[in-house]
């Protein structure tokens, strides 16, 4: 993982990180197959957005019954998917003392499902805080698959000791 600066537009400068491999998000977060649904965060800029990365194979335990002749990923996984990649990005941004801690869903709204996920997809999740109040935080996301949006929702969470 690389960490940055980038040049400051408001004044501050923004810290990004170019990427967290698979065992930095399972420090980060307590999900644990087979309800770890996010491979890697990349392009992390601290405290606003990132995009997290699901590679779907058939080998994912949903498929035996989502279905088993047509496989689909069902999409409240794909919700799933954004809270964890927002999940990554608060114990980030918040650092050392919040890993571990747990990032639960306060609400979900405006969620649309544009087209079926599927065995070979890779989903990019890109999420950006919409805000930020205590340890309450609320985001935007949209998933895609080769460019195209195959999922959106705004939704609300609030990271809290277990």
């Amino acid at each position: 993982m690389d960490q940055h600066e980038q040049p400051p537009s408001d004044g501050a400068p923004k810290q990004t990180l170019d990427s967290c491999d698979i065992a930095r998000v399972m420090r980060a977060i307590p999900h644990r197959y087979p309800f770890l649904l996010v491979d890697r965060v990349v392009d992390m800029v601290l405290g606003e957005s990132a995009v997290g990365v699901k590679n779907v194979t058939i080998n994912e335990n949903f498929f035996q019954g989502h279905f088993p002749a047509h496989p689909v990923m069902p999409g409240v996984l794909i919700i799933e998917a954004m809270a964890q990649t927002a999940a990554v990005l608060v114990v980030e941004t918040l650092g050392p003392s919040a890993h571990g801690k747990i990032v639960y869903f306060m609400s979900i709204e405006n969620a649309k499902f544009r087209r079926p996920v599927g065995p070979g997809d890779q989903l990019r999740i890109h999420i950006n805080k919409d805000r930020q109040r205590g340890n309450v935080w609320k985001f935007n996301a949209v998933a895609k698959v080769d460019g195209v949006a195959v999922a959106e929702a705004s939704y609300a969470a609030m990271i809290m000791d277990r």
